[in-house]
């Protein structure tokens, strides 16, 4: 199937007429301007070819009997027929980046499918940004592969996380802190994580990282490498005497090296702050900064967010 791209936007384009947000006045200070989403598919006008309606879209026919399947505007999820497999979907990648994953797990989306952004807008700060997005989406299901995100408290380093596995058919989310059920805060921390994710995601709460890694082949988040320090802290009675826990971090650095899985991991950036006044908060931070370290040398990606922006580290 060939597609012809004319526009990606979202109906009014973008930057939208008379919308003031950093998004749209960017492009214009760029002089871009993308226009309202419109498709060739093999020479033919999206709206000409034989369409079925679905939930949330529809899907088309091109000349040659290949099939799309067509999201029908921003935030629309669409939902294909049982058994249904497509040549290209055309999908609301900027709202809706889960819904790509659902349908490879549906089986609707194969690894030979085209993939295409279309109803882009202003939810998307630059089309910079859906490049940068769409190259996670696009990847392989399956590793090795291992990405370290590093931010500081509220920096919006597990969103950034959850977002680069977004568009994958099945994620272990390895959840590493405490269940906390007499802390409410706690709680709604972990309740909005959990809302944040795909429904189908599998959970685990462990602190075996080494064991996850080395059985895993999918796609893993891990969130995160501090909590999982706590534990191992505790658990090798370091907070006295530091070097204790060094065999646990020598174990997890070999499982990430050897891993199969295509994990991302979230871990503290604690050096940035004040020098802790304990003896304990010093060994804490001094080990999760080696902890950080010895992951970023054997990452493909390693990255920090700040204020919900990213910096890639080379």
């Amino acid at each position: 199937m060939n597609i012809e791209v004319r526009g990606i936007a979202a109906a009014q384009g973008w930057p939208a007429p008379g919308c003031g947000c950093a998004s749209c006045n960017r492009l214009r200070m760029e002089g871009v301007q993308h226009e309202p989403f419109g498709v060739l598919l093999d020479g033919v006008p999206l709206e000409d070819l034989p369409r079925t309606d679905v939930p949330g879209g529809y899907e088309v026919r091109g000349p040659g009997g290949d099939r799309a399947l067509v999201a029908s505007g921003p935030g629309a999820r669409p939902e294909p027929p049982a058994g249904a497999e497509y040549e290209a979907v055309l999908l609301d990648m900027a709202g809706s980046p889960e819904q790509l994953g659902r349908l490879r797990r549906l089986g609707a989306v194969t690894d030979q499918t085209e993939i295409v952004a279309v109803h882009v807008d202003h939810r998307l700060p630059s089309p910079a940004e859906l490049e940068r997005r769409m190259s996670f989406w696009r990847r392989p299901r399956h590793g090795p592969s291992r990405t370290l995100l590093l931010g500081g408290s509220r920096s919006g380093k597990s969103a950034e996380a959850e977002l680069r596995l977004a568009a994958c058919p099945d994620v272990l989310y390895v959840a590493t802190g405490p269940v906390r059920d007499d802390d409410p805060e706690w709680g709604a921390r972990v309740a909005a994580h959990r809302l944040r994710r795909p429904a189908w995601w599998r959970t685990a709460e462990t602190t075996g990282l080494a064991q996850v890694l080395a059985s895993e082949a999918g796609p893993v988040l891990v969130d995160g490498v501090g909590t999982w320090l706590t534990a191992v802290m505790d658990e090798a009675g370091a907070w006295e005497d530091p070097p204790r826990v060094l065999p646990f971090i020598d174990e997890l650095v070999a499982a990430w090296r050897g891993t199969a899985a295509r994990v991302v991991a979230v871990s503290d950036e604690v050096g940035l702050s004040l020098v802790p006044e304990t003896a304990s908060g010093r060994a804490f931070r001094d080990m999760l900064g080696l902890v950080n370290q010895r992951l970023a040398a054997e990452s493909e990606e390693a990255a920090l967010v700040v204020a919900g922006r990213v910096v890639e580290l080379g």
